[in-house]
């Protein structure tokens, strides 16, 4: 995706995505209209449950949490010219990874177990990305095509392992046990509980500070390293980068394992902070919705924290919209995703040349 050279940097990196939002606000808007409801009172009720009590923050900022795992994971792979859409089928992998350690080794004490699930979710989610990260480098197969076709294989395979192998024993639902208690990671309400501080019963848990930690890494990372010096050039033009004899096929596979396993710390705040076990709808889109947070937050840490709480407001608005007017559906909510999707990825320079007419003309005064 180019970016627009005849803008100021503040308005292709605010005022582009700004206005992309408004667009696919405004055309979820037309939509709402037609099925007969107010899209100003929708908004509202959506902003309200979303930021306007407790506990809906505290959804929020869960689905926040997981939403920015995934946005970095695309992100990271965008860096290195590659569009990594496979971050679904590494979350799958990556949660195989998790379950495998707390059904194994749950009789081990929390701090042993939960270090070890990190562990295994990053390495189950970079595994699961260096596949088509090698095929791209050495073969020339193309990633979207790769990672594509893996999120089915992924699919695929955690049915299998959970309808056939992982199933908890005289159960019909194809999800496994729960966890030891001693493998849930805490909940934020029950931290504060011990600092004399009451918040409402919600998921959010402590992986929501390792999402912030790992933004301020991976600016660090990309921004302030000499790997993250060879990421970038081989982004953005990967024949100068082999000339000037920076090793490509490995900056691209190392690319891909690192945004493999930031797409499989989102398994960590779902299984060991919600649900505490493996079921088939627990990814629930998220590694697709990460490709939305990366292109809005053009791929920056912060960027990607602002436009993640965005996606994270509109699940949690949604759901409780839904509630409220059941005119709208999840369904339509999704339609909000895709349209943001839409906007900020197929149509991002939409609005570059009236910009550009815009900046031009008041430079002339």
């Amino acid at each position: 995706m180019s970016q627009p050279s005849n803008l100021p940097r503040w308005a292709t990196l605010w005022l582009m995505p700004v206005l992309n939002l408004f667009a696919a606000l405004l055309v979820s808007g037309l939509v709402i209209t037609l099925i007969g409801e107010d899209p100003v009172e929708c908004l509202q009720l959506m902003i309200n449950g979303a930021f306007g009590y407790p506990e809906g923050i505290g959804y929020t900022l869960f689905y926040t949490t997981s939403f920015i795992f995934t946005g970095l994971a695309v992100a990271a792979a965008f860096h290195a010219g590659l569009f990594n859409i496979g971050g679904e089928g590494q979350m799958y992998l990556a949660g195989l990874g998790v379950t495998l350690i707390c059904l194994g080794l749950d009789f081990l004490p929390g701090w042993v177990v939960i270090p070890l699930a990190l562990l295994a979710s990053m390495v189950f989610g970079a595994a699961w990305a260096f596949i088509p990260g090698y095929l791209q480098a050495k073969r020339g197969s193309h990633i979207v095509v790769t990672t594509i076709m893996f999120n089915f294989i992924a699919s695929a395979l955690m049915t299998w392992l959970l309808v056939d192998k992982l199933i908890m024993p005289g159960s019909q639902t194809p999800a496994t046990r729960l966890f030891a208690e001693s493998a849930w990671i805490p909940m934020l309400h029950e931290l504060a509980a011990n600092l004399g501080v009451e918040l409402p019963q919600t998921p959010l848990n402590a992986t929501f500070f390792l999402a912030l930690i790992s933004l301020v890494v991976f600016y660090l990372m990309v921004w302030r390293s000499r790997w993250g010096y060879a990421l970038r050039t081989v982004g953005l033009n990967e024949k100068a980068a082999r000339y000037a004899g920076m090793p490509v096929s490995k900056v691209i596979i190392v690319a891909m394992c690192f945004s493999g396993a930031l797409a499989g710390l989102a398994a960590v705040n779902e299984l060991l902070g919600s649900t505490h076990r493996m079921n088939l709808a627990f990814t629930n889109g998220i590694g697709f919705v990460g490709i939305a947070v990366a292109l809005m937050g053009r791929n920056h840490p912060f960027g990607i924290l602002l436009s993640a709480l965005l996606f994270g407001a509109l699940t949690q608005g949604g759901l409780d919209l839904s509630f409220e007017k059941p005119a709208i559906t999840h369904e339509m909510i999704i339609l909000t995703q895709g349209l943001i999707i839409l906007f900020c990825g197929a149509l991002e320079n939409l609005f570059q040349t009236p910009l550009a007419l815009a900046f031009k003309q008041m430079m002339k005064r």
